[in-house]
């Protein structure tokens, strides 16, 4: 009944197994990937024909995690998994990447990618998983795709490179000092299709060795892949590109010339108009049939890549007229909005992002319920990108796949120079709104998230800067690295690498390469020309870092006290009742963890300060020989019992209330009445001892008679 392959290595610390044949048969290529116990089914179908007028690629890439693979069930009123989580959007893009450029050019034909998470022994990460079963399920389905591809995960520890750490390993970096590093690459046999990074200043040759340790960890698994295929592949489906030469021959006759002025203007809108003009006229000159040919479109993007290409390549000369090292003027302002915590506008040529930062207290922190367990995140990055930013009008309403990635990308590239939470109790949120784009507005993110946050009082550990790279690369071999693309640069470009870090060192790479992979060598001198860049943006930052930002006076201030965790019992109280009464006093917010840190959060000094007493005169013990001021709660005929720290209370004997006899204490006090009082000490019952008249009632100081006895 079931034709079932199969096919295992040993990969890393664990055992590698592709099987196909059992599951999913209708589907056009269907593989299980296993490692370790985490098992992921990527299921793939292709439309056979190509819809009418399709001028672009319809690839959609689904990664989705069950509950049911960590033996969970989903919260909240359906039970059941709703829309998709960050990490589930962040790996299907991750998935996409490196495939959509190995399919045939020219193919147009309708691809779903499907992969679900079936088993997660949360040792083991399932997004290369993942990637590794839709690379198998493409090359078994007969689509025409140029693959395998696989990917590995890398860590850095010690000066050492790990294969496929674990998730304990890479959750948490900034809590983890042993590990610097998080890096997925993508890869075909002969080159590198996709950088993803989270980093912790490395230098650019300790980051060049991850990607090309990880390239050659991976090849095991691309055999494995093509063992499978021979056994279990389809046939091939017939599918040739089209053949569009003569239109294109009349499209670059029409219009070469007029394409080359257009793209010589520097101005990003006027150039799109004179390129739009441009279009039309050639579409003017092409007769009936050829404004049908449904290659058209394929056709004058060709003419205006071969018109941006060439001259970059051959002459050195870019569309705003820069030289390929150059990047665009930068403007770096900070403190620019008046009652945000921090802001700042960062504009580099026509790219644009104004970023935010809010600080908040314990109570703000996000709550992630992933598949490896329940954690909180107190840092936030927020990306958006409206229509408005490029001048278009367009949909605009839930955060995209875009947003995500680009959010997250920023986020990375920050979080690694961020305060421990011991030094900076504070949640921080950052948001990028984006107000002009053309170019990389990710890394405008980058450095405008760092101008932020310094504005509002973060003690970063460094600033940080982003810069993006591309790359034309010609047939012959010739290519030209770019500094701080262009958006029309990146659109018609061969690869999109960008570079964050700081002055010491590297803390987020991303690459996405539009062609079948690109050397160690370009790789070498993009991440070179990167550093260049960056050192000199982070120049520009630092002309709006020269005064000492000052703690915004719209923030929480926060204080954290240490208490012991047998007192946290007696903080929190009976159903919540004294630390409810701490903060209804006090006025300020307060959080007590399980390791006995208390939080105490306020713009006002005074009601922390409150909060802080009233905690402290509950954990702390009282001090013999001290003095403290207390109140009257009964009187007896032997004394009087006065609270005096906190909830305690301690016996005056009649004979310590005064220096001179007393009949009875209600002769000089009444319940309610506040005294100052010294701790004698305790007896052998553990009970309290005071004196009332080693004190000067006015003063709360000790009388000179006394002070002189002692």
């Amino acid at each position: 009944m079931f034709n079932e392959v199969k096919k295992s290595i040993q990969w890393g610390e664990e055992t590698l197994t592709l099987e196909t044949g059992k599951v999913a048969r209708q589907a056009d290529g269907s593989v299980i990937a296993t490692y370790g116990e985490t098992s992921v089914m990527a299921n793939v179908t292709f439309a056979k024909s190509q819809k009418p007028g399709q001028d672009f690629f319809p690839l959609t890439v689904h990664y989705g995690e069950k509950y049911y693979a960590a033996g969970k069930i989903p919260g909240g009123f359906f039970k059941r998994e709703a829309r998709p989580t960050e990490k589930e959007t962040l790996t299907s893009r991750l998935i996409d990447r490196p495939i959509r450029p190995l399919f045939v050019p020219g193919f147009k034909n309708e691809v779903l990618v499907i992969c679900t998470v079936l088993s997660h022994d949360l040792v083991n990460d399932p997004d290369i998983i993942a990637m590794i079963a839709a690379s198998a399920a493409l090359t078994i389905s007969g689509a025409p795709f140029m693959g395998p591809i696989a990917c590995a995960r890398v860590g850095f520890e010690d000066g050492e490179y790990i294969l496929n750490p674990t998730v304990d390993d890479m959750h948490e970096l900034k809590n983890n000092p042993e590990q610097r590093l998080d890096l997925v690459v993508a890869g075909t046999k002969d080159a590198v299709m996709m950088v993803e990074s989270e980093a912790y200043e490395l230098t650019e040759a300790e980051m060049l060795g991850a990607v090309n340790f990880a390239h050659q960890e991976m090849q095991p698994v691309i055999d494995l892949i093509i063992d499978l295929a021979e056994d279990a592949a389809k046939e091939p489906f017939d599918f040739q590109a089209p053949d569009y030469s003569g239109l294109f021959a009349a499209v670059k006759a029409a219009g070469e010339d007029n394409m080359r002025a257009a793209y010589a203007i520097t101005d990003k809108q006027e150039r799109t108009t004179a390129v739009g003009a441009t279009r039309d006229a050639i579409k003017a000159t092409l007769s009936e049939e050829q404004l049908a040919d449904e290659n058209l479109g394929s056709a004058l993007k060709k003419l205006e890549s071969a018109v941006l290409r060439g001259d970059v390549v051959k002459h050195g000369r870019r569309i705003d007229g820069r030289a390929t090292d150059e990047i665009r003027d930068i403007v770096a302002e900070t403190g620019i909005l008046p009652r945000t915590h921090g802001s700042s506008l960062f504009t580099r040529g026509e790219t644009q992002g104004l970023v935010v930062t809010t600080l908040g207290t314990g109570d703000d922190e996000q709550m992630i319920d992933a598949l490896s367990g329940t954690y909180r995140s107190n840092f936030m990055l927020h990306y958006n990108f409206p229509p408005y930013s490029v001048g278009e009008v367009g949909r605009f309403g839930f955060t995209g796949r875009r947003e995500i990635g680009h959010g997250k990308l920023a986020w990375r590239a920050l979080q690694a120079v961020l305060p421990a939470a011991t030094d900076f109790p504070y949640t921080v949120r950052v948001v990028s709104e984006i107000t002009e784009s053309n170019g990389s507005s990710s890394m405008a993110s980058v450095c405008g998230g760092s101008l932020s946050m310094m504005d509002a009082g973060v003690p970063l550990k460094s600033p940080v800067a982003g810069v993006a790279m591309g790359l034309v690369l010609e047939d012959d071999g010739s290519y030209a690295i770019l500094s701080d693309i262009l958006g029309d640069e990146d659109h018609l470009g061969d690869m999109d690498f960008k570079v964050a870090g700081t002055e010491n060192g590297i803390t987020s790479l991303q690459m996405d390469i539009k062609v079948a992979g690109i050397t160690s060598e370009i790789m070498e001198k993009a991440l070179a020309q990167a550093k260049t860049g960056r050192m000199h943006i982070l120049s520009e930052m630092n002309k709006a870092l020269s005064e000492t930002s000052e703690f915004s006076v719209h923030a929480p201030r926060i204080e954290t006290m240490q208490i012991p965790t047998d007192k946290i019992r007696e903080v929190i109280g009976s159903g919540g009742k004294v630390i409810r009464e701490i903060v209804e006093v006090s006025g300020a917010k307060v959080d007590i963890n399980d390791e006995g840190i208390i939080k105490i959060a306020s713009p006002n000094g005074d009601a922390i300060k409150k909060a802080y007493d009233m905690i402290h005169s509950i954990v702390a013990e009282p001090e013999e020989g001290k003095v403290y001021k207390g109140k009257v709660v009964k009187i007896v005929d032997f004394g009087a019992f006065v609270n005096f720290f906190g909830k305690r209370d301690g016996l005056v004997h009649v004979s310590q209330i005064e220096n001179r006899r007393l009949n009875h204490p209600s002769d000089v006090l009444k319940e309610g009445q506040e005294v100052w009082v010294k701790l004698l000490g305790f007896d052998d019952r553990g009970k309290v001892r005071l004196s009332m008249k080693m004190i000067d009632q006015e003063t709360g100081e000790e009388t000179a008679a006394e002070a002189d006895a002692e």
